[in-house]
């Protein structure tokens, strides 16, 4: 798919520039850290009015939840690679050389800032345009896979209806500032992994966790 075009190309350029590259060039440039605070907003505002336009007998916990699908880490990775958005990106050597271009926060951040420069360039009707083509097309798809139910319940029940026991989370990992924390958490039952999951907080990489366990389950029968 083709990106919008926008009238200021320089919304357009800082989208895709990462904190770590300013480090390494002498162009007076911004980070797209700024960018991506408002484009959080802005996503969480367009798809909210989505569904509420277009699934008026969902009640709020269930709307709540399908806006958590999609405008997690993970799907909006999963959407920032679909439009190749790693390779527009600008980062440091040291970014480079860890694969930062396959990192799913960077590219959901990436994601984030790239809505936050075009509602600036374009306003919202734009912004909801885009989104209906990249990401809220995939709101039916999630529907299908019957996964609106909290993925941590979820789990729970089906381990508990086999093991009698509760599967228990662990943070395996912390990047970023104190403010951009990045979190990666693994889900076990007894002493074996199955599923991990990344998150902006504990609680959504828990619940990417559980999903990823869940989806596990349902390829193994």
């Amino acid at each position: 798919m083709k990106l919008p075009k926008f009238k200021n190309r320089k919304f357009f350029e800082q989208a895709f520039i990462h904190r770590s590259y300013l480090n390494e060039t002498k162009e007076k440039l911004s980070s797209n850290e700024r960018l991506e605070f408002l484009g959080d907003s802005v996503l969480s505002f367009v798809v909210s009015q989505h569904l509420h336009e277009n699934y008026p007998k969902f009640d709020e916990g269930t709307l709540t939840n399908l806006r958590s699908l999609l405008v997690n880490t993970r799907t909006l990775a999963e959407v920032a690679k679909e439009l190749n958005f790693g390779d527009l990106l600008k980062l440091s050597k040291g970014e480079e050389e860890s694969k930062g271009r396959e990192n799913i926060s960077l590219l959901a951040n990436c994601f984030e800032a790239f809505v936050g420069a075009l509602f600036l360039d374009q306003g919202v009707t734009k912004v909801s345009d885009f989104l209906k083509d990249v990401l809220l097309s995939k709101t039916e798809m999630l529907l299908a896979q019957k996964v609106l139910k909290d993925p941590k319940s979820l789990l729970q029940e089906k381990i508990q209806a086999k093991k009698q026991i509760s599967p228990s989370y662990k943070v395996l990992g912390e990047e970023g500032p104190a403010h951009r924390k990045v979190f990666t958490v693994g889900v076990y039952v007894e002493k074996s992994l199955l599923g991990k999951g990344t998150g902006k907080s504990k609680q959504e990489a828990e619940k990417n966790s559980a999903r990823e366990a869940l989806l596990k389950l349902r390829e193994s029968g």
